[in-house]
């Protein structure tokens, strides 16, 4: 009974053994975490190490058998990871990637899976077979990819923030994906289409189920555990709220890590952010582990010898053809190369989502038990491979900058002459028109943007621009920001105008900075980081139709000036206090009766 007992914890003892003994030791020798532990469940499988019992039996105590409870806590680990992605998002961060996640993201799993789907039609797999593959392979691994960008703390930069785009897309497409992998496995349409609707409703319910919660119940909960000054307690609320949501967006037909993910948006504005945090990350590294372990067992070593040129010629082929369509849409959506470059390698390989479609078609019978056992060995082949495309990614992004900033324009460093001038960060259009405009008034002006190419085409148009981040308090020493008469921080993405804002700030606390903002919320945020002057998109843009709208109606223009002066003071006043939110709506409330406030 004893031996029984032990033998229920043995494939958590073998993981707890990876963690502090053998990881620590690859990591020493230059490997990654991640490739150590899908190296140990490699070597720990049923094929390596099992194929040596009969000669040494003392090995069986090491080999993994039971997948299930490995693949169990594997998925803890996934929840907690997105459960954490979703505390630093935010709501509001998230609406701001909207164009990523649902412009490239859909491109790219769409064309992905019409480009695997015919080549698999092409392989004289029948349409329907051809279609779960194709759906099942153009996904890509958020666990994987998204743990290598947390521990270079690069989630932050554009291929980080890319690849997290396209793979939420990614996993948001799943519950359709199986919805139709349901539907393929069933003769009748009139039940399905019903259990379509149901499995909908149901997904729908759970969301808004969620998010309620999330922001009217959790905050107390919360507060309510955190009174009691117990650390136990504390933590064990945290494990509740993310496992729990996990668990209820399961019943709903979305998978845990969506839940997950939506619960830690709610959570990712409240004052246990921070806290939070520093309780589930032991937890998902951990769990994460496992889940990479589990990736190395699936590694079947009898498949890839019997043809082990078929395999992985259809692994490459997959990887080639996904980094290329997945380069192709960043670059159409205007992502930098390097970054471009990145995320297309670090996507190129299938995911984990992969191994529950395939696993859901097989039971349905739309798959048969060759194919399947077939493609999960090339789809752990491919996710094996990340760690070492990720170092492939860096190298060529390393090799590209350097290749980029060779150029004289984008080498020569700016000017140290001391001469007032204002800076302007990010020469895009809008950097580019106040640049134009400074020229005309003949104020002298830097420009700094970090993109090579950009920097040397605006160079040999005569511009003063000049590469570098401006997020870099050392770099903008350089460009004079101690004699600056001013800063303005014209880039659209609204992550970069605070980290400049709140670095320039820092810096010199009499700095004029004048800010581009994405819209009031993004304005108040700018304001209490220290900015001079927020302007945001969305007002001035109104402002603006509404002065064209009042000139065509006849009114004089001076009159017209006068009153979108005033209106722009209005919300300028507005955004910079304590109450904005609750006067801002008030003002929009007034402005449509015509009225403003005194």
């Amino acid at each position: 009974m004893e031996t029984a007992g032990i033998g229920q914890y043995r494939e958590f003892l073998i993981i707890l053994g990876a963690a502090g003994l053998v990881i620590p030791l690859f990591v020493r020798l230059g490997v990654s975490s991640i490739l150590g532990f899908l190296l140990v469940g490699f070597l720990l499988s049923r094929d390596v190490l099992g194929s040596f019992t009969s000669a040494f039996p003392f090995l069986q105590a090491l080999v993994i058998t039971d997948e299930e409870a490995v693949s169990s806590l594997g998925e803890l680990g996934v929840v907690f990871l997105l459960f954490l992605i979703g505390l630093e998002l935010s709501f509001e961060r998230l609406v701001t990637m909207k164009r990523l996640v649902f412009g490239l993201g859909s491109l790219q799993v769409v064309f992905t899976t019409a480009l695997v789907s015919l080549a698999a039609f092409a392989l004289d797999f029948t349409p329907a077979q051809s279609l779960v593959i194709g759906t099942a392979l153009s996904l890509s691994s958020t666990a994987i990819v998204v743990q290598i960008y947390s521990i270079d703390k690069r989630l932050g930069s554009q291929s980080g923030r890319t690849s997290f785009a396209i793979l939420l897309f990614q996993d948001l497409a799943v519950i359709p994906i199986l919805l139709m992998v349901g539907i393929l496995g069933h003769e009748s349409s009139g039940p399905v289409l019903q259990g379509v609707a149901i499995a909908l409703a149901q997904a729908l319910l759970a969301v808004a189920l969620i998010i309620g919660v999330g922001r009217f119940a959790l905050r107390p909960l919360l507060r309510l555990v955190a009174g009691i000054n117990s650390s136990d307690l504390f933590m064990a609320a945290v494990l509740l709220i993310a496992v729990g949501t996990g668990v209820l967006a399961n019943y709903a037909g979305l998978s845990m890590a969506l839940g997950a993910f939506i619960a830690g948006l709610t959570l990712a504005e409240t004052e246990y952010r921070r806290a939070i945090e520093a309780v589930i990350e032991p937890f998902k590294g951990l769990l994460l582990g496992a889940f990479f372990l589990l990736v190395g067992l699936g590694i079947d070593l009898d498949g890839v010898v019997e043809s082990p040129v078929q395999i992985v010629a259809m692994a490459i082929a997959i990887i080639v053809s996904k980094t290329a369509v997945t380069y192709l849409f960043a670059r159409a959506m205007r992502v930098n190369h390097a970054a471009a470059l990145e995320t297309a390698l670090l996507l190129g390989p299938c995911g984990e989502f992969a191994f529950v479609i395939l696993s859901s078609a097989a039971a349905t019978g739309i798959l048969d038990r060759a194919m399947f056992s077939k493609l999960l060995l090339i789809v752990s082949l491919t996710m094996a491979a990340i760690p070492l495309l990720a170092i492939l990614g860096k190298q060529l992004v390393k090799r590209s900058k350097r290749l980029q900033g060779n150029s004289p324009e984008t080498l020569e460093a700016p000017p140290e002459d001391d001469q007032p001038r204002i800076i302007v960060a990010g020469f895009g259009r809008v950097g580019h028109l106040i640049g134009s405009m400074l020229d005309e008034h003949k104020i002298p002006y830097i420009a700094v943007d970090a993109d090579a190419a950009l920097v040397t085409r605006e160079r040999r148009a005569g511009f003063p621009v000049y590469y570098g981040d401006a997020a870099n308090i050392e770099f903008l020493k350089k460009c004079g920001l101690a004699d600056a008469k001013a800063i303005a921080i014209t880039m659209d993405n609204p992550v970069r105008v605070d980290d400049v804002a709140r670095a320039a700030r820092a810096e010199s606390a009499g700095l004029k900075i004048i800010a581009r903002a994405r819209d009031e919320r993004h304005a108040m945020r700018l304001y209490t980081a220290g900015v001079t002057e927020a302007v945001p998109e969305t007002i001035e843009s109104s402002l603006q139709l509404g002065e064209s709208l009042l000139v065509e109606a006849g009114i004089p223009m001076g009159l017209v000036i006068a009153s979108v002066h005033e209106r722009r003071d209005t919300f300028r006043k507005l955004l910079g206090r304590p109450n904005r939110k609750m006067e801002l709506d008030l003002e929009r409330k007034r402005l449509r009766r015509g009225k403003a406030l005194p």
